[in-house]
């Protein structure tokens, strides 16, 4: 299940707008394709069941011969592709109305379903590594059906340092019911039990300021009442400073004790090596970040200049609130053919495959009561096709989501249609260049039609307020988790007083707090509790890294260099056949060197020179 979750603060805010158009049947997707019915589900997960029990025939016998391990790869690999069908049902049906008790059920028992399978197969990799390189050598020499398996065999191989014996690794699997505790403590006190307050605004409203409305109104226009709002909210979370703490701290110390088991020095180190990743590139995304951190100034400045905040009153309330208020609608029908002429440069088959997508019911386009907000792509049913959630708007920001996801969703299409099962899946550490490059073909199509200036400033600030969101902010992210996870592995003890410390002196730094760029009240700096992705540990670096190789992706394919677009496409259809960071590097961009970080960021600088420019002339 892939999912693009920096994107869910903007597209809660989405739910706030009203009016929007009747919904049709072709504007809902149609997970018939995946399951008929929920017995047909029901059905397959029995199916499943009886895949594991006789999967248990292949302990012991995987090396027999070439013969018998083909047919126990093939098997477990058809047990993967059939979870993966399940568990994308049951959180789809689930997303598209969260209030009905069967499909939570549904839900529940594919997850039990996964661990399942998780224990069920939990002596493969330990068998493997047993085998040994020469021995499986052979066995793919034997049989060259078995190629398919080469890059996965190749990453277990790769892991024997860190795999334990078979019974050691059935006892982390079935430990993997209880891994996941601290982040639901989280989810459901942050999301259903803390009790969130009401404020009075300016005009006279009264609003309950919760995690579905903060992104709407940290937004509002009138600068007392976005105070209000923050002092709420961070209020709020400051009265649970202690408890999140804890939970955090609890996910932390899970972190290190599996990269002790694992026999990893620290956990950044196992994280990364998951994917083969070099340190170098998480090392040079926050370096970077540093030495280019006068550019983010430079936009704080451009911002507070925009919404009229004199020099040195630049406070973290502002940094919401869109650069241009547009009254400019764009209904669905035209967000996806801006979408589809955005995407011509990626070449026709591309833009087919997309419009098939569009025509063949694979989104769920608008809110809906008990609908999951936000919006994400899945494209785990291998043998069926990608599904997009979105809460569509009519705004512009729907467009560019709109965009984004679908770049997933092609992505994933490219790779399940390239690639066997096996790899067809792909890294975080490439997903979001998908979606990001898509959003940078959109800026440039719209910016050709764009008819004003107050147009172009409108798209211009809001591809501007992206970068900063998606790299800065992600980067500063990046570096709080790497200063917490080493604090943790060295055997620290970490409260939420200690962490708040922590994030406020480089939520700080970011933000240029002491040369008067955008101050920082002391109760903002609680916001660490509330980022969900800190309790998967190391995933947002990938966020950054992934929209600065995006930039220059899209930078070559826009000037049609020689070989641009080929190299790309090759690599969104590459799934897992080869190390995410090779892949990328493969296509041209190397991620561990500082290049990338900086195209990215001359980029923002020539969004704000013609930001500056149209300023100019309008005053």
């Amino acid at each position: 299940m892939k999912t693009s979750a920096p994107i869910l603060a903007a597209a809660l805010a989405l739910l706030a707008i009203p009016a929007l158009p009747a919904e049709r049947p072709e504007d809902r997707w149609n997970l018939a394709d995946v399951y008929a019915t929920p017995q047909a589900w029901h059905q397959d997960a029995g199916k499943l069941e009886s895949q594991l029990e006789e999967f248990a025939s292949c302990r012991g016998r995987l090396g027999d011969s070439a013969k018998r391990f083909k047919s126990c790869l093939d098997l477990q690999a058809d047990i993967g592709k059939r979870l993966n069908r399940l568990d994308l049902y049951a959180q789809e049906l689930f997303a598209e109305d969260t209030g009905v008790a069967a499909t939570l059920e549904l839900r529940q028992r594919s997850t039990v379903l996964a661990t399942r399978v998780d224990e069920a197969t939990s002596f493969v990799r330990p068998e493997i590594l047993k085998l040994g390189k020469a021995k499986i050598a052979g066995l793919l020499a034997r049989d060259k059906s078995l190629a398919i398996y080469r890059q996965p065999l190749d990453e277990i191989l790769r892991a024997a340092p860190h795999t334990l014996d078979t019974k050691g690794e059935a006892i982390l699997a079935t430990l993997g019911l209880a891994a996941g505790s601290a982040a639901a403590t989280y989810e459901i006190l942050a999301s259903a039990d803390l009790p969130w307050p009401r404020v009075k605004l300016a005009d006279g409203r009264e609003v309950t300021v919760d995690q579905a409305s903060y992104g709407h109104l940290r937004e509002l226009p009138d600068r007392g009442d976005r105070k209000k709002v923050f002092d709420a909210f961070w209020g709020r979370w400051k009265e649970y400073e202690r408890t999140f703490g804890v939970t955090f701290y609890e996910n932390l110390k899970q972190d290190t004790a599996y990269t002790k088991v694992r026999n990893y020095e620290d956990t950044i180190g196992r994280a990364l090596d998951r994917n083969r990743l070099p340190r170098t590139v998480y090392d040079t995304l926050i370096a970077e970040t540093h030495a280019n951190l006068a550019t983010l100034h430079r936009y704080f400045r451009l911002r507070a200049k925009m919404l009229g905040i004199a020099p040195g009153e630049m406070r973290y309330y502002d940094i919401y609130p869109p650069l241009v208020k547009s009254d400019l609608r764009y209904p669905l029908a035209q967000g996806k053919r801006m979408t589809l002429e955005a995407v011509k440069p990626l070449g026709a088959d591309y833009a087919a495959a997309m419009a098939r997508g569009f025509d063949g019911r694979w989104m769920d386009a608008y809110p809906r009561p008990r609908k999951n907000p936000g919006a994400h792509m899945a494209g785990s049913a291998y043998d069926v096709h990608p599904y997009v959630l979105m809460n569509y708007a009519d705004n512009y920001e729907s467009v560019t989501t709109l965009a984004h996801e679908w770049g997933h969703a092609m992505h994933s299409y490219l790779s399940n249609k390239a690639q066997p099962y096996v790899t067809s899946d792909y890294a975080i550490f490439v997903a979001e260049i998908a979606s990001t490059l898509n959003e940078a073909l959109l800026l440039e199509k719209v910016l050709e039609g764009a008819n004003t200036d107050e147009e172009r400033l409108l798209y211009l600030g809001s591809a501007l307020e992206g970068l900063r969101a998606t790299f800065f902010r992600q980067a500063m992210f990046a570096e709080f988790e790497r200063e917490v996870h080493a604090r943790v592995d060295r055997g620290e003890s970490l409260t939420g007083e200690s962490l708040t410390k922590a994030y406020g002196e480089i939520l700080r730094r970011y933000h240029g707090d002491a040369e008067g760029v955008v101050k920082i009240d002391d109760l903002y700096t609680v916001e660490w509790a509330y980022i969900p992705h800190f309790y998967n540990a190391f995933y947002v670096f990938q966020y950054a890294t992934s929209i600065a190789a995006s930039s220059l992706f899209a930078d070559a394919i826009l000037k049609a260099e020689p070989g641009a677009r080929e190299r790309y496409l090759k690599l969104i259809s590459s799934g897992s056949s080869g190390y995410p960071y090779d892949l990328v590097k493969a296509a041209g961009v190397d991620l561990a060197t500082p290049a990338p970080y900086r195209a990215l960021v001359a980029r923002m600088d020539r969004i704000m020179d013609e930001m500056e420019a149209i300023l100019a002339r309008k005053k």
